[in-house]
């Protein structure tokens, strides 16, 4: 199953995305220019084999709801996110406000 939903903030709408598969949800929020994901994303790829593309991405740890992803802090994000001032700690609300 994929749920979409609006996510309002002061700079404006991101979309949380969440995709139940077996044994597993993936979650992201995203915004035109950026997302937040689970531990899914590989940061490592999205740095050194799409690093052309300059991805605005950030990852967290251990999260299972989209709540949780907004409030857990980044574990690691693209050299892109940390030019835009988001780094590794950084809550995740606080990251997607980055973003927009």
């Amino acid at each position: 199953m994929i749920e979409v939903q609006p996510i309002h903030f002061p700079e404006g709408t991101a979309l949380a995305v969440t995709v139940r598969l077996p044994k597993t949800t993936l979650l992201a929020v995203t915004t035109d220019q950026g997302y937040i994901m689970c531990g899914a994303l590989d940061i490592g790829l999205l740095n050194e084999r799409l690093a052309s593309r300059e991805i605005l991405a950030g990852r967290a740890v251990g999260v299972k709801t989209i709540q949780e992803l907004l409030d857990a802090p980044l574990e690691s994000v693209t050299t892109t996110a940390e030019k835009r001032g988001i780094t590794p700690g950084m809550i995740g609300r606080d990251a997607v406000r980055k973003m927009f």
